[in-house]
């Protein structure tokens, strides 16, 4: 605890990035709370329509997930010039991510939204909320390339602040555009669409000011084709593990939730529930991966291998401490949580059981994401989480999730503790790979 400058550095990244992270979960369950007010269908189907936005953040992810790694460590080393040549190709790969997206929700909102349900109502609430929204996916995957830039030198803070009073604007313009206020009409799932529309222009114009202000970076009209050579292979063989990770994931987690879902009404309502605090606590664990993974990648990529090592395991250890108090926190929650939740006494015993697995759950999730995302990443060992969710989630936890539900007919309690399985039962393999010290490397060039 006596490296002043670790610490200083490490809590001015990760309190921001935290925030923002916290933010953005706040925002999808308060559409969820004011939209299920005025009718459980237009909850519903706006929240299938937004799966598409979740397949469009796993890419978006990906890629900027990647220019994280890379520039976190070109920042660390000094080379502004291959930063703004990595601005260039983010912004390439993430605006032609969102136009696929933007064209296929305005011009056939009918067509994805069929892909979740085939219930007609559904289908056309989610279509006239996909058709506004559709264009804040345009915008979405400029203003991310701009928010990861400022995160990797040294300004996190101005992109927390960027996403968190935009999610509050958004908030705010849920509330205004739902259900209506002076001369404004009540446009209900139209109003969410168009709410969500005006924060990301207000995001996109907030964060290319801030990009022309000192000391900030901003892509050059010289960087459009990458001067260093090599940058794009480097790019593409970080990226592609990246984005098997994300789609591995994405597709494994709504896999647990569709079978919670075939489970009853009370397995499903205290799996939801479960599914809020569970996003809530990731939102810690998320910014000291995001935080901790630029402190080690600097000091990678300025050649200082061994400090990184360094760095790497204090961080380490931090994620075994943040673990351990999300468990403590939410065994703590739970009888709180428990008496203001209206359900049924069998989603209530569910509920408690669900909550009491999750704080295990928790420490794995902690620890394998600050390890995995945060120290793994900042080397380039991406890799590694690919391996890991093919074995642990798909090998493992989803076949035995599904055979005890459908063919078992196992209780709820033990069907959702083989979900929470792969988080903890990797953590083995997790810190034996760390010790291998394979992710001690400096990526530049």
């Amino acid at each position: 605890m006596g490296d002043k400058v670790f610490y200083k550095k490490l809590i001015r990244l990760t309190l921001p990035l935290s925030l923002q992270s916290l933010m953005l979960a706040a925002v999808a369950a308060a559409d969820a709370i004011m939209l299920g007010s005025i009718e459980q269908n237009a909850m519903s189907a706006v929240s299938l329509a937004t799966q598409i936005q979740f397949v469009q953040n796993m890419i978006l992810g990906a890629v900027t997930g990647t220019a994280g790694i890379l520039g976190a460590q070109y920042w660390g080393k000094g080379d502004h010039e291959t930063l703004k040549d990595l601005f260039w190709i983010i912004l390439r790969l993430c605006g032609g991510t969102s136009l696929v997206f933007f064209l296929g929700c305005v011009l056939c909102p009918e067509v994805l939204m069929r892909i979740f349900t085939n219930e007609e109502v559904l289908v056309t609430i989610g279509s006239d909320y996909l058709r506004l929204a559709g264009w804040s996916y345009l915008l979405t995957g400029v203003s991310q390339c701009y928010l990861t830039m400022m995160k990797v030198s040294e300004h996190a803070a101005r992109s927390a602040w960027i996403s968190s009073v935009t999610v509050v604007i958004n908030i705010v313009l849920n509330a205004v555009c739902i259900f209506g206020l002076g001369p404004i009409p009540a446009m209900g799932v139209r109003g969410a669409a168009a709410a969500t529309l005006i924060a990301r222009v207000i995001e996109i114009v907030w964060a290319l000011a801030s990009s022309f202000q000192k000391n900030y970076l901003r892509p050059g009209i010289e960087g459009f084709r990458p001067r260093k050579a090599g940058l794009r292979k480097d790019f593409a063989r970080c990226g592609l593990p990246l984005l098997g990770a994300s789609l591995l994931w994405g597709v494994g987690f709504t896999s647990y939730t569709a079978i919670m879902g075939h489970m009853g009404t009370d397995a499903a309502a205290a799996n939801s529930a479960t599914a809020v605090v569970r996003d809530l606590m990731c939102c810690f664990c998320n910014g000291f991966a995001a935080g901790g993974g630029i402190v080690v990648g600097n000091e990678l990529g300025a050649g200082r291998l061994e400090q990184g090592r360094i760095y790497g395991n204090r961080l380490m250890k931090i994620a075994f401490i943040c673990g351990f108090m999300c468990t403590g926190i939410i065994l703590l929650i739970t009888p709180l949580l428990l008496r203001f939740i209206v359900l049924t006494d069998q989603a209530q015993a569910y509920l408690k059981g669900m909550m009491v697995i999750m704080a295990v759950y928790m420490i794995g999730r902690t620890v394998n994401t600050i390890i995995i995302n945060g120290i793994f990443a900042a080397g380039g060992d991406t890799i590694f989480d690919v391996y890991s969710l093919s074995v642990s989630m798909w090998g493992i936890a989803v076949p035995l999730a599904l055979i005890g539900a459908f063919v078992l007919h196992w209780p709820v309690l033990l069907v959702y503790a083989c979900t929470c399985l792969d988080e903890v039962g990797k953590i083995p393999w997790v810190m034996l790979h760390y010790r291998k010290y394979k992710w001690v490397k400096d990526l530049t060039r």
